[in-house]
């Protein structure tokens, strides 16, 4: 029996989710550029941005600066940044941050604190929602929120969100994303997903990989976390607990892991790895991206003990990176958190490692590259992963949230 095509429905559904998410990645944009890049005639880019335009989602206005083209210019088409916004939590193990991102990715507001390593779970909560309730309040009368999503530096179950493993930050059987929705009102789930499975999100949408469908990200907080790009697709796993790099064994035999295994590669090179070998683990204070930094710039100095610690931690993530690209093929792999210091710092003794280990056919063409968006990685991520909803079906994911049933913010 034939399949019966998409009907004119689907089509205009996704036509209209394909312009939405083109002028939210690549910013405004004339009405001429997206029936070119679209492949869609005038006429038809006309009646998706009346619809788009209609739904409070774009907005149509001349251009701000004359073309070169004579006649009638075309209009340019750009989102409703201050009027459809989500929100987006990034729990570190030492600072949490909430943000207000707008539709094009514009962060509109945000609210940052630092967290005790000690803190217990219901702290943790009180502060995240004290800082979204706060830029809710700020958000316009008529604004949506359509969408929120938690960066957690943890093992996140697919199906439901739930944190299986928080090695550096236990939050016990707490489920963050439900207390958060139910406390906030917000009328939409907060999606719980790994920190650097939503950093390499980031990467390939707005950083070093845009243009690159197969990259690796790399994240170093206290630990160390993956994720990784297949044919423009995050890599999940059948319970999404895939990229989990930094539980790669690299030396076995070698340090105890937090997993409970040992030699894993965020045991050889993370944070608290780093500084025993500097001979700074037992300074007051000696912890975070702070006391990374500092061994790192004392390496530039010519501190001898800080760069002996840099050579041996960029030997074990020299190795890490040399089997990702023998299992993987990456066009890019980017350091992001901590270990884009790391990577500064030891960038000689990885690339080494790297052409002694890795197949030439496979190294020949990947690049080695530090994070683009700096310490806001995992939160441009969680804002995306938010936005996805509403960039997959615009009109019936906004009607939705604005239906009296519904609870709006």
């Amino acid at each position: 029996m034939m399949k019966a095509g998409p009907s004119q429905e689907d089509i205009r559904r996704h036509n209209l989710g394909t312009l939405l998410r083109f002028v939210h990645l690549r910013g405004p944009a004339s009405r001429a550029t997206l029936a070119e890049t679209l492949g869609l005639n005038r006429s038809t880019i006309m009646a998706l941005t009346s619809d788009l335009t209609a739904a409070g989602l774009v907005r149509e206005e001349l251009p701000r600066k004359p073309g070169r083209r004579a006649g009638r210019p075309s209009l340019v088409v750009r989102p409703e940044s201050t009027r459809v916004y989500v929100l987006a939590f990034d729990v570190g193990v030492d600072r949490l941050v909430v943000a207000r991102v707008g539709l094009g990715g514009v962060v509109l507001d945000r609210r940052e604190a630092s967290r005790a390593r000690d803190a217990g779970p219901g702290e943790l909560l009180s502060t995240l929602v004290t800082g979204a309730r706060s830029l809710i309040r700020k958000a316009e009368r008529d604004a949506v929120c359509v969408g929120a999503a938690l960066g957690f530096p943890g093992t996140v179950r697919r199906t439901d969100h739930a944190v299986m493993f928080g090695p550096n930050l236990d939050i016990g059987e707490t489920r963050l994303g439900d207390v958060l929705s139910r406390r906030l009102g917000l009328g939409v789930p907060v999606s719980v997903c790994n920190d650097a499975n939503l950093g390499a999100l980031a990467e390939h949408e707005r950083g070093a990989g845009v243009g690159c469908d197969d990259l690796i990200y790399l994240h170093g907080d206290v630990g160390v976390g993956g994720g990784i790009i297949v044919g423009g697709r995050l890599l999940g796993g059948d319970d999404g607990f895939g990229g989990e790099i930094g539980h790669m064994v690299v030396n076995p035999g070698g340090l105890p892991c937090a997993c409970g295994s040992r030699g894993c590669l965020e045991a050889e090179v993370g944070e608290r790895t780093l500084l025993a070998h500097a001979g700074r683990a037992e300074e007051p204070g000696q912890t975070g991206r702070d006391a990374v930094r500092a061994v790192v710039d004392a390496a530039d100095r010519g501190d001898i003990v800080a760069r002996e610690a840099l050579h041996r931690v960029g030997t074990w993530l020299g190795l890490g990176v040399a089997n990702l690209v023998n299992i993987f093929n990456p066009g890019l792999i980017v350091f992001g958190g901590t270990l884009r210091d790391i990577y500064l710092g030891a960038a000689a003794q990885i690339r080494s490692v790297l052409a002694t280990n890795a197949l030439p056919a496979s190294r020949e063409r990947v690049r080695l590259r530090t994070t683009a968006l700096a310490d806001d990685t995992t939160l441009v991520g969680a804002a995306e992963f938010a936005f996805a909803e509403v960039l997959a079906d615009p009109l019936q994911v906004l009607a939705r949230l604005k239906s009296p049933e519904d609870s709006t913010v």
